[in-house]
């Protein structure tokens, strides 16, 4: 981790936050879910097949090919990490029910045990609110909106871009930049003019590739390295770290009278 973990404020307008893991505690939920049902599948892959059984490995396949993908990429991604080729006839099929059961067991832990926001994301964005800073929570995921809510700090965004949008506005997800891009673009501020925080490998290269100012990673899982190659500038372990510096000043007070 870096000692100088500081945001300057005057080369920024806008902060677009992902959701899952940086917002709120829910990367771990997801993480749970996606092991149960793929250990599920490849229990029985295996036993089809006379292979030894693998299981999925939260830290090793999870963060690789499934962190901050839409529900179905990270299918694929998965499968195609173990060389696992399904039939064509049956592919579209397979795919979509491990995403459903997924998506299914999701939702089930959200209505049980609800969701929480981390404290130091919620201190940071108020901080930068206060700075008149515009901000945006982005995610692959469909349930975005509802995760925001239960958690209590949807009102703490200008807009937000989530998979609904993504399916409706035909963007790719993740690591293509298209749903910071399209943060931005509501934002009304130019991608080098803001700031990308992600906790997602494929979040950081979207950052990246988007052109934008400064991709913070956040490394709860202990990625930091992984983070910085794939072009996090700043890797922090919590947002706590993170310290805001310089007086911000408006597009409209930079433009003048």
């Amino acid at each position: 981790m870096t000692s100088a973990a500081v945001l300057p404020l005057d080369r920024f307008d806008a902060v677009i936050f992902d959701t899952d893991g940086v917002i709120t505690d829910t990367a771990r939920v997801h993480a749970t879910a996606w092991k149960s049902v793929f250990d599920a599948f490849l229990r029985a892959h295996s036993a089809a097949f006379g292979e030894k059984f693998r299981p999925f490995d939260v830290r090793a396949d999870y963060l690789r090919y499934v962190d901050g993908k839409p529900r179905l990429d990270g299918v694929r991604s998965f499968l195609s990490a173990r060389g696992i080729e399904l039939p064509p006839e049956e592919a579209p099929e397979v795919i979509r029910s491990i995403g459903l059961r997924k998506d299914a067991l999701f939702r089930d832990q959200l209505t049980r045990y609800g969701v929480a926001a981390f404290p130091s994301t919620v201190r940071l964005i108020s901080e930068l609110r206060h700075h008149q800073v515009r901000t945006a929570a982005v995610s692959a995921s469909r349930n975005c909106g509802e995760v925001l809510r239960r958690a209590g700090v949807a009102d703490l965004f200008d807009t937000r871009v989530d998979g609904l949008d993504a399916a409706r506005l035909g963007f790719p997800g993740k690591p293509h930049p298209g749903l910071f891009l399209e943060a931005a673009r509501r934002l009304r501020v130019p991608p080098g003019r803001a700031v990308v925080v992600e906790d997602a490998l494929a979040g950081v290269i979207a950052g990246r590739d988007g052109g934008f100012g400064l991709v913070i990673g956040v490394a709860r899982a202990g990625q930091a390295a992984e983070l910085r190659e794939n072009g996090a500038g700043l890797v922090v372990a919590d947002l706590a770290e993170l310290r805001l510096a310089a007086t911000h000043q408006s597009p409209a007070a930079r433009a003048g009278p």
